[in-house]
């Protein structure tokens, strides 16, 4: 059969058509804003100006922690100071050593070393890209005091297996949900499976305000010192200047909150087809060689979708470099992403470790960075939002450039 010629050597893209852009909002977000400005409270404290106004952040607490059936939700400015705050009230301090995968954001890392605490690097599983649980407990030293479980791309860590070495070792588990709202693990939403969940609301996320974060929990004292935490050191039932303990204005808006709660009027509609062109997706893509899907635990029983994975095969990466690959799927209409680089690689992050400890420490995570540097690609979760036809031209896009080769 003879090959297509390539949108970079003059050919005809596959696609043409955009996506969907992000965020979507309409009337409700509109009404809400307005709601939050003429009430004349726009902080997480203030005065109401209006006797009909209700107030939004307690609000959106509520329904978020419903949403993953927590019994505390307290709200932060964003997802990196929601892990650092969580980190900080379930007893870490400075020196002490936190459990992280290398394949995850900066702030996964970083929002331990905001405060003293040295990331440790674990590798991740070959076809998942998660955390591997197996790895964990010979990284375990008489520092460490927390996991840190990262539910990449949407589907949740094995959080049975790391609750149960954290368990032997006596270590804290503060589950990493960015990119994991609406997820679920053995029919448990995330984000109270540990003793903390941590999420983000920035405006990339499928879940919204432009900026944000949520902290849930089931525990009430770990709740209480939390809220504390982001509140200057307050007590619920103290007096307005009553300080018990040093703490920061992480207080996220009304407003925030305002947007948060119209999106997630939009929540389990976008799930739903997300869920609907990821099972196409697979379907296509899986049928293809060169293409292997990044693998689902079955005990996944909600997956989020906030990216959608794939790898090129061992095979393959002989002949085709990724980013080589990556400009030219793009050409084609596609806007497929070379994803994160590992942290445990990241120079800001090795010499913030150095700072610290005094030492050049180094991490073994090989499956990481052969992952990261020449088989992992990603699509965007607004991606995931288009009809059925775009999936159909992703998988086309990607058999083209796969064939030139």
């Amino acid at each position: 059969m003879e090959k297509l010629t390539l949108a970079v050597e003059g050919g005809v893209p596959v696609r043409k058509e955009g996506f969907p852009a992000w965020p979507i909002f309409g009337q409700l977000e509109e009404q809400l804003i307005l709601d939050v400005i003429r009430s004349g409270k726009w902080g997480g404290t203030g005065t109401v100006h209006s006797p009909e106004y209700t107030a939004k952040l307690p609000e959106m607490e509520r329904r978020f922690a419903d949403l993953h059936d927590a019994a505390h939700a307290i709200s932060v400015v964003n997802g990196t100071v929601a892990i650092t705050v969580a980190l900080q009230a379930a007893g870490v301090k400075p020196g002490d050593e936190v459990i992280v995968p290398p394949y995850t954001f900066i702030a996964t890392a970083a929002a331990a070393l905001a405060f003293g605490a040295i990331p440790v690097f674990v590798d991740i599983e070959e076809d998942t890209l998660l955390l591997d649980p197996d790895q964990v407990a010979s990284a375990i030293t008489s520092r460490t005091k927390a996991i840190i479980p990262v539910h990449l791309a949407g589907a949740p860590a094995n959080m049975t297996r790391i609750n149960e070495v954290a368990a032997v070792h006596k270590l804290r588990v503060i589950e990493d949900a960015a990119q994991a709202v609406g997820a679920s693990w053995e029919g448990r939403r995330v984000g109270a499976i540990g003793d903390f969940g941590t999420f983000s609301l920035q405006s990339s996320k499928n879940l919204n305000s432009g900026e944000g974060g949520i902290i849930l929990t089931n525990n009430p004292e770990l709740a209480e010192i939390a809220w504390s935490l982001c509140n200057v050191g307050r007590s619920r039932s103290g007096a307005w200047y009553q300080h018990d303990r040093i703490g920061q204005n992480y207080r996220m808006t009304e407003l925030q909150a305002a947007i948060a709660l119209a999106q997630m009027s939009r929540l389990e509609e976008q799930m739903l087809l997300r869920e609907s062109n990821t099972k196409l997706l697979t379907e296509l893509l899986g049928q293809m060689d060169g293409i292997t899907v990044v693998k689902s635990d079955p005990r996944v029983t909600r997956h989020a979708n906030h990216l959608y994975m794939f790898k090129l095969d061992t095979a393959v990466t002989e002949l085709i470099d990724k980013t080589d690959f990556i400009r030219k799927v793009n050409a084609e209409g596609i806007p497929i992403s070379f994803g994160y680089v590992p942290l445990n690689r990241n120079e800001a992050i090795v010499n913030a470790t150095r700072a610290l400890t005094g030492e050049d420490r180094s991490y073994n995570c090989p499956v990481s960075e052969r992952l990261s540097d020449k088989e992992v690609v990603w699509l965007s979760q607004n991606v995931l939002l288009a009809d059925e036809q775009a999936m159909h031209d992703i998988a086309a896009a990607i058999r083209k450039v796969i064939e030139s080769y």
